[in-house]
């Protein structure tokens, strides 16, 4: 008994600094959050709880609150599924045989790892209507100079070009895609191969089952990111604009949080998009989670 307190004692000594770092950092902001969402204030004055003024406001009378959720849940709906597919053919690709393919992949997941503001400052350049290199490329195959889209200045073309950014970094998640198919037992393809099986047969039928743990939790986690997204994109490329086309959920909050210091609003934001995002998480394991295959069993 007497050894069990000395190792729980060194126990809990280790991992203090995590508790704490958790407890003050993490937990302490987060149930400060939900407790200035009932109040208005401006930071210079003192808080004044108002109930559900604000969650009431935000829902029934912000036509900016539903322009930006439907504008994040548009980025969310075009680029989760365009990325995932991008990440699986990459990794495919990538998980060949071929002579020098670290380089390959190198190359590849190099672009994740880049900070999001000089990708962003790299995407302007790109998407320039005037000297751009999208716009080089129409023109040298043909594209009428006067026709030329304006991309980012254009509100229908703002949101797809932040889309086709997002493509940018779907290396990391081709590295998770990739150790999920080298984990992939090579008997299953040679016992498929035996009994006549094609390549999309194998793809079909071995891959994708088996792959099935790695997608649903890349969807998860991509569902997640893609509804927190969008601040660093909107805030130095297009401030939200033009007319509010990529105008983030996030990006908001950070307007009526830092830009007009209204708190307890922009924190009453933040928890709806907590909500939204706890709502979806839980129907996605409800309704993808039972048809995940692991090695045990199909989830439950």
């Amino acid at each position: 008994m007497r050894r069990f307190w000395r190792e729980a004692r060194w126990f809990y000594l280790f991992t203090a600094p995590a508790t704490l770092s958790l407890l003050l950092f993490t937990l302490g902001p987060v149930i400060a959050c939900f407790v200035i969402s009932f109040t208005d204030w401006d930071v210079m004055a003192k808080p004044v709880f108002v109930g559900v003024e604000n969650y009431q406001r935000i829902l029934l009378e912000d036509e900016l609150f539903w322009k930006s959720f439907r504008n994040t849940l548009y980025y969310t709906s075009l680029g989760v599924p365009i990325g995932l597919v991008g990440e699986l053919m990459l990794a495919l690709l990538l998980n060949m045989r071929v002579r020098g393919m670290s380089v390959y992949r190198t190359c590849f997941y190099l672009p994740s790892i880049l900070p999001a503001v000089a990708s962003s400052m790299l995407w302007l350049w790109i998407f320039n209507p005037q000297f751009g290199v999208v716009n080089r490329i129409l023109t040298f195959f043909g594209w009428p100079g006067e026709s030329l889209p304006t991309w980012l200045s254009d509100p229908k073309l703002a949101m797809p070009s932040l889309i086709i950014m997002s493509l940018w970094g779907i290396g990391g998640g081709m590295v998770i895609f990739l150790a999920g198919l080298q984990s992939i037992d090579e008997q299953l393809y040679e016992a498929a191969t035996l009994d006549g099986a094609g390549w999309w047969a194998k793809f079909w039928n071995v891959t994708i089952p088996q792959l099935s743990p790695v997608l649903f939790f890349q969807l998860i986690m991509a569902v997640i990111g893609s509804l927190q997204a969008g601040f660093t994109q909107a805030y130095i490329m297009t401030r939200g604009g033009p007319a509010n086309s990529t105008l983030f959920y996030v990006y908001y909050i950070y307007i009526k949080a830092f830009n007009e210091f209204q708190m307890g609003y922009a924190s009453a934001l933040a928890w709806i998009l907590f909500a939204v995002i706890l709502l979806l998480t839980v129907v996605m394991f409800r309704v993808l989670g039972r048809r995940v295959y692991y090695e045990f069993g199909v989830g439950r």
